[in-house]
C-alpha cells in the first residue's frame, strides 16, 4: 500500500510541474537580448571585467551604427560579429532602441590610480583639446556635459579606464572603423600613447552628472565632419 501511495504522489507532482515545464519561454525582446547582457551586464549597464561596456541609455543612432559596424566588418570582435552577422537592419534598429530607452542608474567611478599631472593632461585634452595638433576637444563632440548628444554621438563618462584605452588604440591600428569620413580615426592617430593613458584615467576618474542622458544638441557645430553624424 505504501508503495502505491508513492507511485500516486510521484504522478501527481509530475503531472502537476509538466504544463510548467512545456510552457514555451516569452518571445519578447528583453528575453532575446539576453545574449547581450550576458557579455555586458544585466540590463546593459556594462560588465565588471572592464572590457565590456556599459550599452543601457546609449543614443540609439550610435549603438545601431555599432551594430551595422561589427555585422559589415568596420569593428572586430568575434563574438560580437557572430551575434549580428545574420540579422536585419530592423532588427538592429529594434536591439538599439530597447538599450537606448533604459534609464538606469550609473555606479560611482572607480579611484584614480594614475598622479595629479597625468590627470590634469587627461583634463585639458578633454576640456580644451590641442590646437597646435589639432586636436579637438573630447567636449566639443561628446558635449559639455560628457554624456554624449542625440541621436549618434555616444557619452564618454561612466565607461571603465582600460576600455577607453582599449578603444582608442583599435582606432590607431584600424581595428575600429566608421563611416567615412572617420572623425576618430583621424583624432586618434594624433594622440600619443601618453596621451590616451591621460584621457582614458580623466574620464574614468569621473563622476556623471545627476541627469546622466545624451544632450538634444551641440552648443555649436562640430569641429569636423563625422560620417553617421546627423547635421
Amino acid at each position: 500500500m505504501k508503495t502505491t501511495w508513492s507511485i500516486l504522489l510521484a504522478l501527481a507532482l509530475a503531472l502537476a510541474v509538466a504544463p510548467t515545464l512545456a510552457a514555451p519561454p516569452a518571445d519578447t525582446l528583453a528575453a532575446r537580448v539576453q545574449a547581450c547582457t550576458a557579455c555586458h551586464g544585466k540590463e546593459g549597464r556594462a560588465a565588471p571585467d572592464g572590457y565590456h561596456p556599459r550599452i543601457a541609455g546609449k543614443p540609439s543612432l550610435y549603438l545601431y551604427h555599432q551594430l551595422v559596424n561589427f555585422r559589415e566588418g568596420r569593428r572586430r570582435y568575434g563574438p560580437m560579429v557572430y551575434l549580428v552577422d545574420h540579422l536585419s537592419d530592423a532588427y538592429l534598429r529594434e536591439i538599439a532602441d530597447h538599450f537606448a530607452a533604459l534609464d538606469l542608474p550609473y555606479p560611482a567611478p572607480l579611484p584614480a590610480s594614475e598622479g595629479a599631472a597625468v590627470l590634469a593632461r587627461g583634463e585639458k585634452l578633454a576640456r580644451q583639446g590641442d590646437a597646435a595638433r589639432k586636436l579637438p576637444a573630447c567636449v566639443a563632440c561628446h558635449g559639455q556635459a560628457l554624456t554624449g548628444v542625440a541621436p549618434a554621438i555616444p557619452g564618454l563618462l561612466g565607461l571603465p579606464r582600460d576600455y577607453l584605452k582599449g578603444q582608442l588604440g583599435a582606432w590607431v591600428n584600424g581595428q575600429r572603423r566608421a563611416h567615412a569620413p572617420d572623425c576618430m580615426a583621424d583624432i586618434a592617430q594624433r594622440l600619443t600613447p601618453e596621451d590616451v593613458s591621460a584621457v582614458a584615467a580623466w574620464l574614468a576618474s569621473r563622476p556623471l552628472p545627476a541627469s546622466a542622458k545624451a544632450a538634444a544638441s551641440l552648443r555649436e557645430p562640430l569641429p569636423l565632419e563625422c560620417g553617421g553624424v546627423p547635421r
